[in-house]
């Protein structure tokens, strides 16, 4: 008879996600008791200017939504009320919302002071109604206790209270050398010998593969997200079945049913969120944003919850969750909601491991690592790549793990290092190729693999032999994780480099729908080869 309890006030109600929670509560009926603690002001913005009507009366069209109000002031209202809203939840009739009005006693913070913004009779009224004044007054008319019983019971309570705080105050300090722990743990993994037997299969068929492997042996994961079923499941008989707009997760509900692969609205932050919720509860969640393009309404949820939480609960809890994303471009037509990279700003995100395979082999053994992981990763799968041939290997095996931070050297060289990952690998070895048969020089070509955390130590030792490095990327140039990476390379290599660190990226802008303007903006083949021949060529 679990249920789960969320408070908030009516300003956060204007927040999308309440309405994306509101929106899945209904449709599955889940046991949800939202209580909206509504004082009419959020900070110094009255209720008028947030919403055009209470929450009670915005969410009158929510089916299966049953409503409460109640009077947040009065003890035994709220407790015959409260009671009614839980034996609905639990009921499993479907989610409760409790609508309470309630007075505000304090100003929002320290460094607020409501009688700025509001008149000094309506604080007056407020403090007549104080809860704990009503309540008080209740019991000693009821003859529970005297007026000096309850004197007591305040006088008490303050006391006890400024004993606590005290003892806080005069705690010992955390020790500042442990403020870097539980951003995040890296399972301990060695990277296993790939298979070669077999027919080489497309990296798109081989998330999937992969995926089916990884379900059939932990019972806990749970893939969702917009498309990703292969039909309603009074149709799965009668239709071949979608498996996602890629083909990723095609045969998954069939193989292991509508409650481990399943479809999800619209609402990238709501996808996200029940992902956070499922994995603290002991799930292994891996939702799909569909497009990279569309991945931002979730970011509240991914910076804020999902990447946080090992680190805010000092290790206490952990959201182990695979959020596979498809990114980027070369596919022509897409433009700017379905063809960006922008792997840079997540990178930025404490707490988020971020894999960017190249090759189907390692996107199989990444993803199988991902899935040992005890916090959040996104798993960037390249649009480009589901499909090209120069991308394809033999499936490496159910077993194939790749640990993160791993790089892999794709071509050895002595002249110049290119450090890239993604798409711009091929694209470098094809330049490194040109390089090689037209003016003999001899590029090496590291892929990291992950970009959180990434292979220092590779760099370096490639570095200290050629002496040259060129980062590579199909994220914009400005900010890119290019940037990152030869800032590093300059303080920690500067000794190695006989020139300074150039990079390669796509032109400041968006990517643009016409095929010619889309090739200008990201990095080819030939941008690659000139800034390695200019490169090899510094003096």
């Amino acid at each position: 008879d679990e249920l789960t309890y969320v408070s908030l006030g009516e300003g956060a109600c204007s927040e999308g996600e309440v309405w994306e929670g509101l929106n899945t509560a209904c449709t599955l009926k889940l046991p949800l008791l939202i209580v909206v603690a509504d004082n009419g002001w959020a900070i110094s913005v009255p209720a008028r200017d947030q919403t055009p009507a209470p929450i009670d009366q915005m969410v009158i069209g929510f089916r299966g939504l049953n409503i409460f109000h109640v009077d947040g002031g009065d003890y035994f209202a709220v407790r015959r009320v409260g009671a009614q809203a839980i034996e609905w939840v639990r009921s499993g009739r479907g989610p409760a919302l409790l609508h309470a009005k309630v007075t505000r006693p304090y100003s929002h913070s320290s460094a607020d002071a409501q009688s700025k913004y509001r008149p000094a009779d309506e604080l007056a009224d407020e403090a007549r109604r104080d809860p704990l004044v009503l309540m008080g007054r209740a019991l000693v008319d009821a003859g529970v206790l005297s007026d000096d019983e309850v004197a007591r019971i305040r006088a008490d309570a303050r006391d006890e209270i400024a004993v606590i705080a005290r003892r806080a105050i005069d705690a010992r300090r955390p020790d500042p050398l442990t403020v870097g722990d539980h951003v995040y743990v890296l399972p301990a993994r060695d990277e296993t010998i790939a298979s070669t037997e077999g027919e080489p299969v497309g990296f798109g068929d081989t998330i999937n593969r992969t995926l089916h492997d990884i379900m059939a042996v932990d019972e806990r994961v749970r893939v969702f997200g917009e498309d990703v079923a292969d039909a309603p499941p009074e149709l799965l008989d009668m239709v071949e079945g979608k498996g996602g707009v890629f083909g990723t997760t095609k045969g998954l509900q069939r193989k292991f049913g509508s409650d481990r692969c399943y479809n999800t609205p619209l609402a990238e932050a709501n996808i996200i969120g029940r992902a956070v919720g499922q994995a603290i509860r002991g799930l292994r969640p891996c939702p799909e944003i569909q497009f990279f393009d569309y991945i931002w309404p979730a970011m509240q949820q991914i910076k804020s919850e999902a990447a946080t939480i090992r680190w805010r609960s000092n290790g206490a809890f952990h959201v182990p969750t695979v959020m596979r994303v498809a990114i980027g471009g070369y596919l022509t037509g897409g433009a700017i909601w379905h063809s960006q990279s922008g792997e840079s700003i997540f990178a930025h995100i404490p707490g988020l491991l971020i894999a960017f395979p190249s090759r189907a082999a390692d996107a199989a053994g990444l993803l199988r690592y991902a899935f040992e992981c005890e916090d959040p990763v996104l798993f960037l799968e390249h649009k480009h790549l589901l499909r090209q041939p120069y991308a394809r290997d033999p499936y490496p095996g159910s077993a194939h793990i790749v640990p993160f931070g791993r790089a892999a050297r794709r071509r050895e060289g002595r002249d110049l290092t290119i450090v890239t990952w993604g798409a711009t690998v091929q694209k470098s070895l094809e330049a490194a190729d040109r390089l090689q048969s037209d003016v003999d020089v001899d590029v090496e070509v590291i892929d990291l693999r992950t970009i959180i955390p990434y292979d220092r130590d590779a760099i370096a030792t490639s570095v200290r032999r050629t002496h040259r490095l060129l980062v590579v990327h199909e994220d914009i140039i400005t900010c890119g994780f290019g940037a990152e990476i030869a800032a590093w390379a300059g303080d920690e290599l500067f000794s190695s480099l006989d020139a300074p660190v150039r990079r390669v990226g796509a032109l400041d802008t968006h990517v643009p729908y016409e095929p010619l303007l889309e090739h200008t903006v990201l990095p080819q083949r030939d941008d690659i080869a000139a800034a390695a021949a200019a490169l090899v060529s510094y003096q």
